[in-house]
């Protein structure tokens, strides 16, 4: 059984203020055509279809249209809500579609839609997981222990009844231990909505979506697709895709990926304002892309962005990188990041700041706020 794997589609955000739509537009058409050349099983959409969960008119258009055009080739779709969407909103009328093989998950009710598919190779389960807190697991399992994201998902996955001896999915929305993150993510920093990937040890294949970079996570079949269009500029080295997973006998799983060309790609450039704007550095490339400008001059460089703009007309943003800016950069910055925990990180910037450590009435007032906040 093949399937198609998608995720982050993001319909109607905005990056710098630049509306994406018609880039999105652009790259789904693409989708449909990869779609129509490979004709999978089943189309896979793990969350974060919209950018906002209330979204745009124009947002709101572009996905009809999508979905129609699947619903038109008859193509089985199944589709989560990330933590971008609004569940409720989202699966508005999902009994409707479900009868022309769009099928959207519900907002999480203690219970796992699941949907028992048959190929030559036998039967396969596919679970649809939309995306999960620890407040939204526990209103249904209040005599389970649920403290960590870990915890949630693990109960989630305990009530769903797995026979192992079939061949399982599951679709879900949730940043695995270990992933690489993007700029254009919101993960807690210092990790406190991690999951362990231990908790989908039952499942054959993972398909999930949140991290925007295209990557497995431990084991092979646990994999993020990314998103289809960049949306940052830590995305720009990243090769979008669509990606293909075959599922055959238990245990034999092929994994490929398609290419996705944008219409517009997101670069950096860096060099002085005089080599930035000379025909010489910017001849035979498209000026028509995305840009980030770091100049190294050493003197700000007046209405910069505005002057760029004549030969970048989709300039993004303007930075510096010279002696001043490289000293300032120094001056607060928080290490190893990924290694520590919330309150370390907001320790060390108290430090930095006020030239001594919280004591521990502040480290108590922090953590309370930090938990308050999040649990929200």
């Amino acid at each position: 059984m093949k399937f198609i794997h998608l995720s982050d589609l993001h319909i109607g955000k905005r990056v710098n203020e630049f509306s994406m739509i018609d880039d999105q537009r652009y790259i789904l058409k693409q989708i449909l055509e990869i779609i129509d050349d490979i004709k999978p099983d089943g189309v896979i959409i793990a969350g974060d279809v919209y950018d906002k969960t209330m979204p745009s008119e124009e947002a709101v258009h572009l996905l009809n249209d999508f979905i129609d055009s699947l619903s038109e080739r008859k193509q089985e779709t199944y589709i989560i809500s990330g933590n971008h969407d609004s569940a409720e909103r989202l699966a508005f009328g999902y009994k409707l579609m479900d009868k022309s093989g769009i099928h959207i998950s519900p907002a999480y009710n203690g219970e796992t839609v699941k949907f028992d598919l048959t190929d030559s190779y036998g039967e396969l389960s596919l679970y649809l997981l939309p995306f999960i807190k620890p407040v939204h697991v526990r209103r249904y399992f209040p005599e389970e222990e649920i403290i960590s994201y870990t915890d949630a998902v693990k109960v989630a996955v305990k009530h769903m009844d797995i026979d192992t001896d079939k061949r399982n999915i599951i679709v879900t929305h949730q940043f695995i231990t270990g992933a690489s993150k993007s700029d254009s993510e919101d993960i807690s920093v210092g990790g406190s909505d991690n999951v362990d990937a231990s908790a989908f040890d039952s499942f054959d294949y993972v398909a999930l979506g949140h991290i925007h970079a295209p990557q497995k996570v431990g084991r092979e079949t646990i994999r993020y697709c990314g998103t289809p269009v960049k949306y940052s500029f830590s995305e720009e080295k990243d090769e979008k895709s669509v990606t293909i997973v075959e599922l055959k006998n238990k245990g034999e799983i092929e994994i490929s990926t398609v290419p996705l060309k944008p219409l517009k790609d997101m670069r950096t450039i860096k060099g002085s304002y005089m080599e930035l704007t000379s025909k010489a550095f910017y001849e035979g490339t498209n000026t028509e892309d995305y840009i980030q400008a770091v100049l190294t001059d050493e003197e700000d460089v007046l209405d910069a962005i505005a002057r760029l703009r004549t030969i970048y007309p989709n300039i993004m943003g303007v930075k510096y990188d010279n002696i001043r800016t490289r000293r300032n950069n120094d001056i607060g910055r928080a290490e190893n990041v990924e290694l520590l925990r919330p309150l370390e990180i907001f320790s060390e910037f108290y430090q930095k700041q006020n030239n001594k450590p919280m004591n521990d009435e502040q480290k108590r007032l922090v953590s309370e706020l930090i938990e308050s906040i999040w649990e929200r």
